[in-house]
């Protein structure tokens, strides 16, 4: 009778290991149809747009007690593509992660079936050589020669650890002190700085009052010394996130080299030009900086999440900053060099392989190939800004970025009227509304300081071509010229 049991047990296990990978063969052909093919086809819609309670009632988010069937369970998978947006289709012009690298996207499919974690050498042989080997690289275009890294869940968390590294440089009792035992610290950044400086210096407990810099960084600091602050770290952009702005990197760090600051680069969006001949030098005097943020699943197309946070130091600080010694995990008398070992670095435990759809990408295209898809955005850009040029109604802001108004023809020539700023500043978020209902494309508004709402629309994606920017242009003048 035992053996009846297990005869059944056993056959009860391959056969739901048979359904389940049934099951996963016919759920990645409706991937395949609806993301990768009508997702990517400009005749098709960017997004199938629904409002809230209709969207939730059309997928019944509701969990129960009782399973489903695969056809169930297959239509889902159908709906969950149909109603999300398409962020690899040519008229996703929304954000700066937009399109699709298929090698990349291999990539992440064999991260998410092998299902490690990268902590522990022995549980992820393949990627701690692979994590080392894609940083190494990335550190080499930054021109350190030597250094460390890791990769991060975000260009945010890569600078929260900039700020939490050079505290703990300058005052390392704070790992076992707390904040009681420090000064008052003091932080720089520009007002186009990413949100998550702000963030960071709130959530590590710098406080958030603000301040702005580049012309008068060195008055700023010696200010802050003279009111009994201790300035710690500057924290400088290349690549803001709306306009697309460099900072100057060598000014800034002839002042943190001065003042012996920690001089941060947040290249989240602009790293990716260190690739270029051509654009490399909107980060002149990069290696001149501490730590770097970059995102290869912005411009590189590398897919979300890949983030990687640069160091230049060799006496791992990184490691003495943030380990915990865990001795369930780290054991020191492996039978292997412990060394490699890396997940003590992290503040992470759980931290998910995001080295291997880079690697991959760099591996079928290479440098060559990474260099020639950043200098073909910036080819997008002077094509899209050439063709708003001969068009009436579009007005620019500033670029890297392509930044504009547009001008609705009822308000043309109105400039000097008392509303029309306030007038101006509606148009962009109704013909955001329209080309959502409408799902024929997706681009992003905001304002910025005293300017009223405009478009910022982003080009990197090497799949996009110049009739995908004459539709964009040509939308925009359809959606906007009745308001």
């Amino acid at each position: 009778s035992f053996s009846s049991l297990k005869f059944n047990v056993t056959h009860l296990v391959l056969h739901e290991s048979e359904k389940g990978q049934l099951f996963l063969n016919e759920a990645f052909k409706i991937i395949v149809e609806e993301v990768l093919h009508k997702g990517t086809d400009a005749e098709e819609k960017v997004c199938e747009w629904r409002e809230p309670e209709s969207l939730a009632l059309l997928l019944d988010l509701q969990l129960r007690d009782t399973g489903e069937s695969q056809g169930r369970l297959l239509q889902r998978v159908r709906n969950v593509a149909k109603y999300s947006i398409k962020t690899s289709h040519p008229h996703f012009f929304n954000q700066q992660f937009g399109g699709v690298d298929y090698h990349s996207l291999a990539g992440r499919f064999l991260t998410e079936a092998l299902n490690t974690n990268l902590f522990t050498y022995e549980v992820a042989p393949v990627f701690v050589l692979m994590e080392t080997e894609v940083l190494k690289a990335l550190r080499q275009l930054v021109g350190w020669t030597d250094g460390d890294g890791i990769f991060c869940p975000g260009g945010s968390t890569s600078n929260m650890y900039a700020m939490n590294l050079a505290r703990y440089k300058l005052f390392p009792e704070v790992k076992t002190k707390g904040l009681w035992a420090l000064p008052r610290l003091a932080i720089f950044s520009s007002p186009g700085s990413h949100y998550s400086v702000q963030k960071g210096a709130s959530y590590l407990g710098f406080g958030t009052d603000k301040t702005s810099f580049l012309k008068d960084l060195d008055a700023k600091i010696e200010l802050a010394k003279s009111q009994g602050f201790v300035p710690l770290l500057v924290s400088c952009t290349s690549g803001t996130t709306v306009l697309g702005s460099f900072d100057p990197l060598d000014c800034i760090a002839d002042v943190c080299d001065k003042h012996q600051l920690w001089m941060h680069v947040d290249a989240a969006w602009g790293g990716s030009v260190l690739f270029s001949k051509q654009h490399r030098h909107l980060m002149k005097g990069v290696e001149r900086a501490k730590s770097v943020s970059w995102n290869p699943h912005k411009m590189l197309l590398a897919g979300l999440q890949c983030s990687a946070f640069l160091l230049q130091d060799t006496t791992n600080l990184l490691k003495r900053c943030n380990c915990a010694n865990a001795s369930y995990l780290f054991q020191q008398d492996k039978f292997y060099d412990v060394n490699l070992d890396i997940g003590d670095k992290s503040v992470q435990c759980s931290r998910k392989v995001d080295c291997l759809k880079l690697w991959l990408m760099w591996k079928a295209v290479g440098s060559t190939g990474l260099e020639h898809r950043v200098d073909k955005a910036f080819l997008h850009v002077r094509y899209l800004l050439e063709q708003m040029k001969k068009r009436d109604g579009f007005q620019l802001v500033k670029f890297v970025n392509v930044c504009f108004w547009f001008i609705p023809p009822s308000l043309r020539g109105k400039e000097g009227n008392a509303d029309y700023q306030d007038k101006l500043a509606k148009v962009a978020p109704v013909i955001k509304e329209r080309m959502m209902k409408e799902g024929t494309m997706m681009v992003g508004y905001q304002p910025l300081g005293d300017l009223g709402n405009f478009f910022r629309v982003t080009v990197f994606s090497p799949h996009i071509c110049h009739k995908d920017m004459d539709f964009f242009l040509d939308e925009i003048e359809r959606l906007g010229k009745c308001l």
